[in-house]
């Protein structure tokens, strides 16, 4: 072998070797570690922390379908087929229904200021309707029952009148306030104290919105910049609890009042009961208008109660009575078929005992499928 021949054999020989070093060099990158999501026990069940912060967040929901017959459906709608053959028209009672898909966001994070709180609660409905004509249709809708931002003890947003949610609404009946007892979604700023020992207090200004019940064909949102308001205080115990709200409709200058009493009889039974009194003239509609008195006339009456049979079915009852003579009874059965999902009939009775003023007596009931999810 000449010496050129040696050179080269050299120098692709180390050229090989260096190749190979160099492949032996390459080094892959280690992944990233996974930020698997975090329980967050602090707030309840179903929260759970978003990856990378201290906020935790809770999702849930439900679907809903419900069936309503009689009084609970739509009485007295138009014949469709004897419109179109321009004949006399029969009026028929038919169903009401509706699919629901309900979304609740909750999200919660601790500051140096309390706790900062937003929630939401939006609807997805599909619905069955009656226009003003009498004839029956279906829409597709969207409605929010709750927006709003809590930051300690404040809150700002849309949600329920605080004359309705500090007494604790009414029964656990599909069907309650058959009998009004106050109003629901409003703008609102409000401030509740809790005193950690049972003790509650609760004040909030509030914009109102259209009528409830006895006076729904009146407006009660805001026509300055004076608000209406609310005030309550309660205090629960390990027997029950007592709660008395008050509030001031300052676009017509009325007022009411509710105290509520609950009182747990048993592990199994729960009962309440619950009045109001407004400074409505009970004369004539015309001289009612009250946001926070929708019932009929300057006084009305609740009870009823919830009675749990086992651990998958509870009946719940509710009775309501006002001035105008308006009586109401609603009855259900909530059964839990299997885990998260609850069948409830009801059967509902409507009458008024004065028929110069008002309808006759109205049957009901309402069959209901729902599914929950999220806890």
């Amino acid at each position: 072998m000449n010496i050129k021949g040696l050179l080269l054999g050299s120098a692709a020989a180390l050229v090989a070797v260096s190749g190979a070093r160099a492949a032996d060099a390459v080094v892959i990158a280690e992944p990233e570690p996974v930020e698997y999501v975090r329980v967050c026990d602090t707030y309840g069940v179903g929260f759970y922390y978003i990856p990378g912060t201290e906020t935790c967040l809770k999702v849930s929901g439900y679907m809903r379908y419900r069936i309503g017959v009689g009084e609970r459906g739509y009485p007295d709608v138009a014949d469709k087929e004897d419109i179109l053959e321009g004949g006399p028209v029969d009026f028929n009672d038919t169903y009401r229904k509706l699919a629901r898909f309900a979304l609740r966001v909750d999200s919660r994070s601790e500051t140096e200021l309390g706790t900062l709180r937003t929630y939401a609660h939006i609807n997805f409905n599909y619905d069955t309707f009656v226009d003003d004509a009498d004839l029956t249709y279906t829409a597709d809708g969207v409605g929010i029952d709750h927006a709003y931002i809590e930051l300690g003890g404040f809150r700002v947003g849309k949600t329920d009148s605080l004359f309705t949610t500090f007494t604790g609404y009414s029964s656990g009946v599909l069907s309650d306030g058959l009998v009004a007892y106050g109003p629901f979604g409003t703008h609102q700023i409000a401030y509740t104290f809790n005193g950690g020992n049972g003790f509650t207090a609760a004040v909030a200004l509030e914009e109102g919105g259209d009528g409830e019940g006895a006076y729904d064909e009146f407006s009660y949102a805001l026509d300055s910049y004076v608000p209406h308001v609310v005030g309550g205080i309660g205090w629960t115990g390990g027997w029950g609890g007592i709660s008395v709200v008050g509030g001031y409709d300052a676009v017509y200058g009325e007022g009411a009042v509710k105290g509520r009493v609950d009182f747990n009889a048993s592990d199994a039974l729960s009962l309440f009961v619950m009045g109001a009194w407004a400074s409505n003239d009970d004369e004539t509609l015309a001289d009612a208008q009250n946001y926070y008195a929708p019932w009929g006339g300057e006084w009305a009456v609740w009870g009823g109660g919830a009675w749990k049979f086992n651990e998958k079915a509870t009946m719940n009852l509710e009775i309501g009575y006002d001035d105008f003579e308006n009586f109401s009874a609603a009855a259900s059965l909530d059964y839990e078929l299997v885990e998260n999902f609850v069948v409830t009939p009801e059967v509902t009775y409507r009458d008024n005992f004065d028929n110069d003023r008002f309808e006759d007596n109205e049957w009901g009931a309402r069959l209901q499928f729902q599914a929950n999810f999220g806890g």
